[in-house]
């Protein structure tokens, strides 16, 4: 089946990517996608926007043309604790909130630090998803979080760029990923992780991950764009009433 719903993409506010708002929008429509998030990296990454670019994310309309846009982010990990960069009253004006390792701001430690930092950045409550969980650099536990996924109504991410261009040696343990979450009861997102806009939902090798495991589309958050809006609903989010469109 085709996706048009994908979470997770860069723009040129974040230097290390290469396309404007404007030209996801005019990729999304050449694609028939109907909702996409920008998430560009938490201010603690070094070539990060400032803290007040996700404030000033409310000047950007929520649809456009008939497509939705996402007001989100990508935090940033930053400890054990799993506490992230972005924070307080600030989270709730999102739309959606992403987080994930990212070597720059968290370097890689242990296996058991890696997992505790997901463990407590999923039950803080201040993030949907949690990104790229399978990259090598940073060995988990991946049933206990899948688990704690599970428990806590989060996401985890399946990323299609780790597949091609970033997080060489992802597919093991994304594929062990996706099965723990089968098995917990959990969800899994696909993100395309695009830095250019010519990249904007593609997840051929995403979907390959979720086919080996037979995973149930039903908790497969980018089968729809309803299904990914009752999601964030779920999790607390109350911005999203611009969207109906795409449901109604």
């Amino acid at each position: 089946m085709p996706y048009t719903v994908d979470i997770h993409a860069h723009t040129i506010a974040s230097t290390h990517a290469y396309s404007t708002v404007h030209d996801y929008l005019s990729v999304a429509k050449s694609k028939g996608i109907k909702l996409f998030a920008i998430t560009d990296h938490g201010p603690d990454m070094a070539d990060a926007p400032h803290f007040w670019h996700f404030v000033n994310m409310r000047v950007l309309p929520r649809v456009v043309d008939g497509i939705g846009l996402l007001r989100g982010i990508e935090a940033n990990i930053k400890n054990e604790y799993g506490e992230i960069d972005y924070f307080g009253s600030y989270l709730k004006e999102l739309d959606i909130v992403l987080a994930g390792f990212h070597e720059p701001v968290f370097p890689p430690s242990s296996k058991e630090a890696h997992t505790n930092a997901l463990i407590k950045c999923i039950q803080s409550g201040h993030v949907d998803i949690i990104t790229h969980p399978g990259n090598p650099s940073y060995p988990i536990d991946i049933n206990k979080v899948a688990r704690a996924a599970a428990e806590h109504n989060v996401a985890l991410e399946i990323n299609n760029s780790s597949f091609l261009t970033s997080r060489k040696g992802s597919l093991p343990n994304c594929t062990a990923i996706a099965n723990a979450v089968k098995q917990a009861g959990g969800l899994l997102v696909m993100g395309s992780d695009s830095h250019v806009a010519f990249s904007l939902g593609e997840f051929e090798k995403s979907v390959e991950v979720i086919a080996a495991v037979d995973f149930p589309i039903e908790r497969l958050l980018n089968r729809s764009p309803a299904a990914l809006l009752h999601f964030l609903v779920s999790r607390g989010h109350t911005t999203l009433d611009e969207y109906k469109v795409l449901i109604d």
